[in-house]
């Protein structure tokens, strides 16, 4: 409708730059949404990837997982006598 107008006005260049700016604008738009797709699906893997790193480094340094390690010193033997149920 608009176009029409402007095309039979001899505006031609008017028209190329009217049809550039809308072809840049669907652009912007088709851009912004493949970005917030491609965020949204990264998104829960950054997180789920964070909590495994956290989750590792607390457990890397229990002291219940070698006990013959350096400065602990051994459990003691169990007792002659059964233990009481």
């Amino acid at each position: 409708m608009l176009t029409g107008q402007l095309v039979t006005d001899g505006g031609a260049l008017t028209s190329v730059a009217a049809v550039a700016a809308v072809a840049l604008v669907a652009g912007a738009v088709a851009g912004a949404l493949a970005g917030a797709r491609l965020l949204g699906a990264r998104a829960p893997a950054a997180v789920r990837s964070g909590v495994l790193r956290r989750r590792a480094f607390r457990t890397a340094f229990l002291p219940q997982r070698d006990p013959d390690a350096r400065g602990r010193r051994r459990p003691r033997a169990p007792g002659a006598a059964p233990a009481a149920a």
